[in-house]
Formats: structure tokens, C-alpha cells, sequence
């Protein structure tokens, strides 16, 4: 299991005094604000930062980090992504999965046919739906609903799938 969960990617930097615009990564863009610290992955290295501010504008999440102050600072960091750890992550309900967990899963049919891994996670209004690589090399979109996806065992890396008509075609 990943112990880093991504909640967002700095998309630009704002104003001068080393705030950033934040994409954020997670279903809850306001989870910011009850976030006393996150990871900035440099590519290089990991830098552990401390939130000061938090404010919105239009989808972002805009940032103030006590460790940096001016534009020239921070603005290296444009398109790097911010994690937290499983510590800071919001908990889960009865349910629900962090989509890091799912990645890298086995998916299996409810008729016992290994159907391929899972290497994505698409977010729409409705429900989330499935990307899977098949062993074909071929993507299946599976719809995260009841009368598709059966069972999820993130310990086994495991998610049973009952294949409806169509979805295969």
C-alpha cells in the first residue's frame, strides 16, 4: 500500500509573496484547511511543508507555505505534486477506497477469469468508473456500481467484476 496519498499539484504560483495555486487531487478541496502539513515531491527529494493560509479561487486551492515567503522560491515548483500521509488522509467510509490503493489491482470476473489490472480511476458525477488494462492490452471501462464491481479486497490486490453485456465490446 502506498503510504503517500496525493491531494493536489501546484499549477502556477499566486501573487508575490510565495503562495501557489493548487489543483486539488482529492474529492474534498476544503480537507486543506484542517491540514497542518504537507509532502512536496521535488522529483528529487521529499520536503515536508506547513500550511499557513488556505483560500479558493474558482477550482483551486491557493496556498501559503510558512517555509517559503517570496515568488522566486516556490516557483520552481510549478507542476509538482503535494501528498500527505495515510496519518493526515481523510478517513474513509464503509465503501471507499483511496484510488492508490486500487491502482496495481488484479482484476478477476465473477466467472473466475483474470480480465486484467486496474491502472486507473475515472471521476464522474455519477460514479467513478475503472480503467482496466486488459491482458490483451486493450482498456475496459468498468463503472464503479453495484451490479458490476462485487468485491474489492485491497489487502489481496483483488476486485471481482461481473462483466455486463456491452462492456466487453
Amino acid at each position: 500500500m502506498e503510504q503517500l496519498l496525493r491531494v493536489g499539484v501546484i499549477s502556477n504560483t499566486h501573487g508575490i509573496r510565495g503562495e501557489v495555486k493548487v489543483f486539488p487531487t482529492t474529492d474534498d478541496p476544503t480537507r486543506f484547511e484542517g491540514l497542518k502539513e504537507v509532502i512536496l515531491d521535488t522529483g528529487k527529494e521529499q520536503l515536508p511543508l506547513h500550511i499557513s493560509n488556505v483560500k479558493y479561487f474558482k477550482q483551486f486551492v491557493i496556498l501559503k507555505f510558512k517555509e517559503y515567503n517570496n515568488i522566486n522560491d516556490i516557483e520552481r515548483y510549478k507542476g509538482k505534486d503535494l501528498y500527505v500521509t495515510r496519518k493526515n488522509a481523510v478517513p474513509l467510509e464503509e465503501g471507499e477506497y483511496y484510488i492508490a490503493d486500487l491502482i496495481g489491482c488484479k482484476v478477476i470476473t465473477d466467472e473466475g477469469n483474470d480480465l486484467g489490472e486496474l491502472v486507473d480511476v475515472l471521476e464522474t458525477g455519477a460514479n467513478d468508473v475503472y480503467i482496466v488494462k486488459t491482458n490483451e492490452g486493450k482498456e475496459v471501462l468498468l463503472p464503479y456500481i453495484e451490479d458490476c464491481i462485487k468485491e474489492i479486497d485491497i489487502e489481496k490486490k483483488e476486485i471481482i467484476a461481473h462483466i455486463m453485456p456491452g462492456l466487453l465490446d
